[in-house]
């Protein structure tokens, strides 16, 4: 009796040369998602920390009316305002504030807190600014040791042909943008008279060569915020 032998079709579990083409893709994608960025865009950063800044600034000043007409005649002191200042080892730093009281000098519960962190957006001119316990304040602030921002030239701020070199800019319950009325030399005249009608120009300058300056304009009037890279 002759015998039929089956020929069974012989099962593989290999990959197709497409297949493993597909593979290598996506893992490549994977691995290119995952590794974190090895440089830094410093000036990249700068700018939206500032800007942020600026427009948190003039949000304040939208939401919180401190334009109190009636008390005395230096209620423009107590615009949102934000301004730089230098640290001892003359390192600089940013803060946001509105002098409520109207002494000319900024008090802890004048300060605005840092929506990221919980701390005061001040921080203290007697202390280094290296350190992250200045003031107990935002480390946010600190553009000399974020971006390497020093005194006295990491920062201008030109407002049309204002010969001004005041490092301070704020904003009324309408948004407009102004300056001069800060510190005990500000304007006591309540009659608008330190509103801009030139845009603003906040430059950014970093102490690596390397890194091209950083301009912000703050618009007259609107008050509108913008920079360049």
């Amino acid at each position: 009796m002759k015998t039929t032998k089956k020929i069974r079709a012989k099962n593989t579990n290999a990959f197709t040369m497409i297949e493993l083409i597909l593979i290598l893709i996506v893992i490549a994608l994977l691995a290119a998602l995952s590794v974190p960025r090895l440089e830094r865009d410093i000036r990249q950063e700068a700018a939206s920390n500032i800007v942020s800044a600026l427009r948190y600034t003039k949000h304040m000043a939208l939401i919180d009316n401190v334009m109190d007409l009636n008390r005395n005649n230096t209620w423009q002191r107590a615009f949102w305002t934000l301004g730089f200042q230098k640290c001892s080892d003359n390192g600089l730093f940013y803060y946001i504030a509105s002098d409520k009281s109207q002494e000319g000098n900024i008090d802890a519960n004048e300060t605005f807190i840092d929506p990221a962190n919980g701390l005061p957006m001040m921080g203290s001119n007697s202390a280094p600014c290296r350190y992250s316990t200045n003031n107990n304040a935002s480390p946010n602030i600190f553009i000399s040791k974020l971006y390497g921002i020093t005194d006295p030239n990491g920062i201008t701020l030109t407002c049309g042909s204002s010969g001004s070199t005041a490092k301070y800019i704020g904003f009324d319950r309408m948004g407009r943008p102004h300056r001069g009325y800060a510190g005990n030399s500000g304007s006591t005249t309540p009659d608008y008279s330190t509103v801009l009608h030139q845009d603003c120009n906040l430059t950014l300058h970093f102490d690596d060569p390397a890194l091209d300056d950083v301009n912000i304009t703050i618009e007259k009037i609107t008050g509108r915020i913008s920079y360049s890279l």
